[in-house]
Order: structure tokens, then C-alpha cells, then sequence
């Protein structure tokens, strides 16, 4: 398989919509004449492809089959924004031609959704003692990294940010369901919540909430 450039007599998909609805997204295109087949490839928008020409994963779709379904239709099983990039195939000196577009008009943009991630913090403490034990628990729709979430401790009051007290960060990547946490010992004063260690970058892809 080799790849030509966009150029005035390669042809190259164009028009290209999609529309996602129940966790299944819809694709259609407008198709080069001559082009019987293409290559359709998936990515998060995090980690388009690497740089790679022709990138892995790729999938081949006919244009009967696309007639047959009145379009692509891909299930989506992923969370936050996906790319999807058509490439147009034809055959030339009896190889395998991809065409790659500069222009992006042969790729599109679609969210897969948030994932919800739920939790509960229940702070217990001893009549005369000088300290107060934590629980936590994090209940999330799909597996977490560690480093998606943190925890602030403050003297006096709920922390209002990540950045009104003092940072914990987490040891343990988070399954999907309910995940205990081993309970922490705080002051009696001290108050504890959980955040988003990045709200602009996680929260295109998790949804965050108490339980």
C-alpha cells in the first residue's frame, strides 16, 4: 500500500457530515468518481495517528456497502472527542493507492460523550479525639487513570478549587464500578473534596459529581 498526495487528478473525499445518536455515529461523504472503495480510520483527537502515513487500524468500506447503509455507521464505545478520516483508494501501476488530504475535508470531529464519574466522602469522627477519619469512594462509568482526579484537604471549610488548600494526588488507577478508597486520617477542622486535577483536559471526557 503507498499513498499519493491531493493533487489536481488524485481524487479526494469531500462533504463529509456525521451525526451521532444512542452511542452510534452516522457517516456520509460525497465519493470521487471512479472510487469503488475507501479507508476509514478512528482516533481519539488526543492521539490522531501519531504521524504515521498509512496509520494502523484502518478500516475498508466499499461504496456498496455504503449504499446499502445509506452511509458508515460505527458504534462508539470511547469517551471525549474522535477523529474520523476518510481516505479515498483507487489503484494505480497495480498497487494500492491511498489519497492523503491536506486540506482536512476528508476528516470530521465528533464527541463520544462524558464519562460520569461519581463520589462520596464520608468524614467520621471520634467524640474526644483530635483527628477524623476520611472514606472515600469513587464510582465511574469506565476505567480512570490515577491522574485524572485529586483530592484537597482545608482547615476550616470545603475546598472551593484544587487550588484552595493542599493537593493530594491518588496512588491507583480506578476500575469501572465502585472503587473503595483506604480510609486517611484528618484533622478534626480539616475538610476534604475531590476535583479534577485538569478541568479543561478531563472534563471533555469525564463528567465529575457527588454520589
Amino acid at each position: 500500500m503507498t499513498y499519493a498526495e491531493e493533487n489536481a487528478s488524485a481524487p479526494a473525499i469531500t462533504d463529509v457530515t456525521a451525526r451521532v445518536e444512542d452511542r452510534f455515529c452516522t457517516l456520509r461523504w460525497r465519493w470521487p468518481d471512479g472510487v469503488q472503495a475507501v479507508y476509514i480510520h478512528k482516533a481519539s483527537a488526543e492521539m490522531p495517528g501519531h504521524g504515521e502515513f498509512p496509520p494502523s487500524g484502518m478500516k475498508l468500506y466499499t461504496r456498496e456497502e455504503y449504499k446499502a447503509n445509506n452511509g458508515y455507521r460505527d458504534r462508539m464505545d470511547d469517551i471525549g472527542l474522535i477523529v474520523y478520516t476518510i481516505y479515498a483508494r483507487h489503484e494505480g501501476n497495480g498497487e494500492i493507492v491511498l489519497v492523503r488530504q491536506r486540506d482536512g475535508a476528508n476528516q470530521t470531529t465528533v464527541s463520544a460523550g462524558k464519562a460520569r464519574i461519581y463520589y462520596s466522602i464520608v468524614q467520621k469522627k471520634a467524640l474526644f479525639g483530635k483527628q477524623k477519619t476520611v472514606h472515600m469512594t469513587i464510582t465511574a462509568e469506565t476505567p480512570v487513570p490515577k491522574d485524572v482526579l485529586c483530592y484537597v484537604k482545608k482547615r476550616g471549610g470545603n475546598p472551593a478549587s484544587r487550588e484552595d488548600g493542599i493537593l493530594f494526588h491518588f496512588v491507583q488507577d480506578f476500575a469501572a464500578g465502585r472503587n473503595t478508597l483506604p480510609p486517611i486520617e484528618i484533622g478534626k477542622e480539616d475538610f476534604v473534596r475531590i476535583f479534577f486535577t485538569d478541568g479543561r483536559k478531563y472534563g471533555l471526557y469525564y463528567e465529575l459529581a457527588p454520589e
